[in-house]
């Protein structure tokens, strides 16, 4: 086995291990307002060090809802799906060329609840070869596709946050800024993507945000 495929197998059983002893409350029915995402990761050696990262999206600015924000890739459930994982398996087909083949399952989390209603799945993944991933964004949902190391949401820096207030209860909307060097510009990573990515960082490094969280009630996250 070549150097490349021992480091991508280690960050694979690190990540299962993180996750196998992690039990999420899953649901047994569907909402009508249903949604999963791909919280891609996949290892890469960046700085002489190996560095897991996750695949986001730029959402296309024709869109009807968030345009040009960054995002998971996802969406609504269809009724063919048989589960999550399917929807998330699907739209990450649909919206950036994903083969579902190339991605090993690893865990699902509770859902989040946005302020409409929609419940949003995270569900976990992990790339064993991203070389063999050929990025196809749907130009009518993607702008972009790009990347971002998992770590960076747990730490302070390039983060800032706004205090806002829902039914009377007090929360903290973190924003995170990332300055890809393979795009040449910077990213703003926000709101419930963020809420997303520091829990799963949370999970996977076994440690708290240098920051306060402050979660939004509506979220229905575990504290």
């Amino acid at each position: 086995m070549s150097s490349t495929k021992t480091t991508e197998s280690t960050g694979l059983q690190f990540l299962i291990q993180r996750f196998q002893n992690y039990k999420p409350h899953l649901r047994q029915h569907f909402p009508a307002k249903s949604s999963a995402v791909l919280v891609c990761l996949y290892q890469e050696q960046r700085q002489e060090e190996n560095e897991l990262r996750v695949i986001l999206t730029k959402r296309s600015i024709t869109l009807s809802s968030h345009p040009g924000e960054v995002a998971l890739p996802g969406g609504k459930r269809d009724e063919e799906d048989s589960d999550d994982i399917a929807t998330a398996l699907r739209e990450a087909r649909e919206e950036i060329g994903l083969d579902p083949s190339l991605v090993t399952i690893i865990s699902v989390l509770e859902p989040f609840v946005n302020k409409k209603g929609m419940t949003v799945v995270p569900v976990i993944g992990f790339l064993l070869d991203k070389k063999a991933f050929k990025q196809s964004p749907n130009p009518a949902e993607v702008e972009e596709i790009f990347d971002v190391p998992l770590e960076m949401f747990l730490k302070d820096k390039n983060r800032r946050a706004e205090e806002r207030e829902y039914e009377g209860q007090r929360y903290l909307l973190h924003y995170f800024d990332y300055y890809s060097e393979d795009k040449e510009r910077n990213f703003m990573i926000w709101a419930l993507t963020a809420g997303i990515l520091i829990r799963v960082a949370s999970i996977v490094y076994q440690r708290s945000p240098e920051f306060q969280e402050l979660k939004p009630s509506f979220w229905n996250q575990p504290n």
